[in-house]
């Protein structure tokens, strides 16, 4: 079938079941006419329609139709999130809390609405404002036995670009130019330059081609990249327009006298790759402070052993949702791995793993605003 054609009957089936979806169970909620098992159901078909949503590539259609089928297309979708979550949100709290309240009590009715209103205002808040309130978080990296001329030295991150649907270039413009406001000595970048394969990833190299930074940028790969296979690609490109994604290698550079050995690995899995950074230590250089660039921060645990003395990370997105219980705050990257935000330190080396610029899965940010980052070294007393 022809290609547009078949791209554009899916988005129609899905965005048409789904509007379906939701104006059938928000009647059905307010009217109390809503069992358990079909809420069940519906809950069900509402995260399969999702999943199928998911998978279409609508940033394709509308980049060959008009933009304001994908303006459609989106608004569905978080539609169709909210409403799920607040289904979900009914059921949990009528099973735990309300199984012997009065059925048609006045208390028990406004109780309910606000429990099914709670996360489209939380989910609202997320998407259309914090997701969107870019910060630039300056932060000074203590490294043990760093050298004098890296003193103070500048290096800006950027991270989980994922330029796509719910990231336009307008927005990515913004971030590069507040990494340029900081006037960095070097300029990373830590992977996820996209989401899935047809995503922008010209427009995303684009602009990273406008950051201005002394040593220039150097980059490794995520796991989107891997997913999409465009490693390959974004490395040949990337170098035709002077950025050096680092895949298995290194570059030294030269500030004030003293080394510092930049490596990159792609995006390491011990699933995919049976270990942690293989053979990694052929990559440093006793003579230099060894920076590590690595999407996945987990691999901090094996990086001080292969004598990285600087990690820089993303792949987190510092759970996009978080919520603040004393210390730490909880969210659901801490059940991937202990590194999920900021600075860390360990058996001598340091890691900083960056809360990233846009969002995967759910477009939302709760407590986890994006961000640019600004490293400056200093020595560890």
């Amino acid at each position: 079938m022809n290609y547009l054609l078949r791209h554009t009957l899916e988005a129609i089936l899905v965005s048409s079941s789904a509007l379906v979806l939701l104006y059938a169970s928000i009647g059905a909620v307010r009217t109390n006419k809503l069992s358990r098992k079909a809420a069940g159901a519906i809950l069900c078909a509402a995260y399969a329609f999702l999943g199928f949503g998911f998978i279409m590539d609508a940033n394709r259609v509308e980049a060959q139709l008009n933009p304001l089928f994908g303006t459609i297309y989106k608004a569905l979708y978080l539609g169709l999130m909210v409403n799920v979550l607040g289904i979900f949100s009914l059921w949990a709290v009528y099973r735990v809390a309300l199984g012997k309240w009065q059925s048609h009590s006045a208390g028990r009715r406004k109780f309910l609405k606000a429990t099914y209103a709670a996360p489209a205002a939380v989910l609202g808040y997320g998407t259309f404002i914090e997701r969107e309130r870019f910060q630039l978080r300056e932060v000074d990296f203590p490294v043990a036995g760093l050298a004098p001329g890296l003193e103070g030295l500048r290096i800006a991150q950027v991270t989980d670009i994922h330029l796509g649907e719910f990231l336009p270039e307008r927005d990515l413009e913004r971030v590069i130019d507040m990494v340029n406001g900081t006037r960095p000595h070097l300029a990373v970048m830590t992977g996820d330059l996209i989401t899935k394969f047809g995503d922008p990833v010209d427009g995303c190299l684009r602009q990273l081609r406008r950051i201005r930074a002394d040593a220039g940028l150097y980059g490794c790969m995520g796991n989107h990249e891997m997913y999409s296979d465009l490693e390959e690609y974004v490395e040949t490109e990337a170098a035709n327009m002077g950025m050096w994604f680092l895949r298995g290698r290194a570059r030294t550079l030269e500030f004030g006298g003293s080394l510092l050995h930049i490596a990159g690995v792609d995006y390491q899995s011990k699933r995919l790759q049976g270990e942690y950074l293989k053979d990694a230590e052929k990559l440093t250089r006793p003579d230099a402070t060894n920076l590590l660039l690595s999407h996945n921060p987990d691999t901090f645990r094996i990086a001080p052993d292969k004598k990285f003395q600087i990690q820089l990370s993303g792949h987190t997105h510092g759970g996009q949702i978080a919520v603040e219980i004393l210390n730490p705050y909880l969210n659901v990257a801490r059940f991937v791995t202990p590194y999920v935000a900021g600075y860390y330190h360990e058996r001598g080396s340091s890691l900083y793993v960056s809360r990233g610029v846009g969002t995967i899965g759910l477009p939302v940010r709760v407590g986890v605003p994006p961000e640019v980052t600004l490293l400056r070294l200093r020595r560890m007393t």
